[in-house]
């Protein structure tokens, strides 16, 4: 039976709960990569939830949509004004980012060569861009093949996919967890 004496906390509580929380020292280096998303709410989404593990930068490329849009704005919740972001019609300009900042590309995908993701521990001295593609489609067979590590979350049910901001939140937590001492 619950307890009567639950109180939640208020968002202003929540805000000083959470502003004076350091992330491990690698989460601030995690970039992510949203590849021809269709929905504005899952680009939405994405921002919130790199907000929320202090990403260092959400790239946006292909057809993605990019700020400033209502939609967008609507799910983000104010965090596609609080998380660095660019956007480039070609996807080559963050595949050339990548390579001359030494951060290693993980596509997240499910293809042969795929690790599950729940077996990678990434070195915490190894900056990571984290690359999702389209909702049905994937990640571009162009960018496949210049990925470092290709990485898929595990699943036992009957359905065979996660919806793109769950992807991220799920990813995004095993990054987490891997870095913490």
């Amino acid at each position: 039976m619950p307890s009567e004496g639950i109180r939640r906390k208020t968002t202003r509580e929540i805000y000083n709960s959470n502003k004076d929380r350091t992330p491990p020292a690698a989460m601030p280096d995690l970039v992510l990569w949203l590849h021809n998303i269709r929905s504005m709410h899952n680009v939405g989404s994405a921002f919130r939830t790199a907000d929320a593990f202090a990403i260092k930068h959400l790239f946006l490329s292909g057809y993605t949509p990019f700020p400033p849009r209502p939609e967008i704005s609507k799910t983000a919740l104010g965090a596609d004004q609080t998380v660095s972001w660019s956007h480039e019609a070609d996807p080559d300009t963050f595949v050339k980012w990548c390579n001359e900042n030494n951060y290693l590309l993980a596509g997240m995908e499910q293809t042969h060569q795929s690790r599950l993701l729940s077996d990678y521990k990434p070195q915490k001295d190894i900056p990571v861009c984290i690359l999702f593609g389209n909702e049905v489609t994937g990640i571009d067979q162009q960018l496949l093949n210049q990925c470092n590590t290709l990485l898929e979350i595990p699943q036992y049910g009957k359905k065979h996919s996660f919806n793109i901001s769950v992807s991220i939140g799920i990813t995004l937590y095993h990054f987490l967890l891997s870095y913490l001492p």
